[in-house]
């Protein structure tokens, strides 16, 4: 069988993809909403003080981790419903959105994780002397520092989120690769179908590319301009206040 280009073209610049790319982008949106909500709460209870918060987070972090997605997505859709006798019935949207974004939790809980250690620990040691609370330094002091650490990598969990959005055609959920098996399990054609759903998925992670690249070189010009990329908050203001204490 030749490739077919005349249906290839005429499949791509058709808007049979406009509505399953909506979706695709939205619940990956939604998913990593959920998942930054997740790792937050998750890094914050994986460094506290008690050992309750921790080893439930931990135990979140095993089940998910060393579970395949795929499992994940059939149990918030199926399993639930069963155990629930439907009392808890997900529509397969929902169910996806739900499974994509506590998996994606597991994965931002370690990343938060890294990016609030890789602040300096004198920075909240300095803030506790000042009389700041623990909540105060977190949410002025060590987050807005963390951040520069955490959106790189944050970025690269967007798009891979993005293309693990295709496992939900397994619940049916109309996604772009929902819609490329639709067109091709009728067709046969399944080279160009999936050449075209391919290019969909290659268009979705160049823009979010190029807006992580922006969002990247963004916050590195904010950070210049507050001081440096090794220097602190704190460590600013005290070296301003020092400087000027020399004049």
């Amino acid at each position: 069988m030749t490739f077919d280009f005349p249906y290839f073209w005429h499949l791509l610049f058709s808007t049979a993809f406009l509505a399953p790319a909506w979706t695709t982008f939205w619940v990956t949106v939604a998913a990593m909403a959920i998942g930054l909500a997740l790792g937050l709460f998750g890094a914050l209870g994986a460094m506290s003080r008690h050992s309750s918060l921790r080893w439930i987070v931990a135990g979140y972090l095993w089940l998910v981790r060393g579970t395949p997605v795929l499992v994940q997505i059939v149990f918030w859709y199926d399993a639930v419903a069963e155990l629930t006798n439907n009392i808890i019935n997900l529509p397969a949207l929902i169910a996806g959105v739900v499974a994509l974004g506590i998996n994606e939790g597991a994965y931002m809980t370690e990343i938060v994780r890294a990016g609030l250690l890789s602040v300096d620990p004198g920075q909240r040691e300095a803030a506790r002397s000042l009389g700041m609370t623990n909540a105060l330094t977190m949410r002025r002091i060590v987050i807005p520092q963390a951040v520069r650490i955490i959106i790189p990598p944050t970025g690269n969990q967007f798009i891979g989120m993005l293309k693990t959005t295709s496992l939900l055609f397994t619940i049916a959920v109309p996604e772009i690769f929902a819609q490329g098996t639709n067109i091709y399990t009728v067709n046969f054609r399944y080279f160009e179908v999936l050449c075209v759903v391919s290019i969909w998925y290659l268009a979705l992670t160049t823009v979010l590319t190029l807006a992580q690249r922006r969002l990247e070189r963004r916050v590195g010009l904010e950070r210049a301009r507050l001081g440096g990329a090794g220097q602190g908050l704190l460590s600013r203001l005290f070296g301003a206040g020092a400087a000027r204490e020399a004049r």
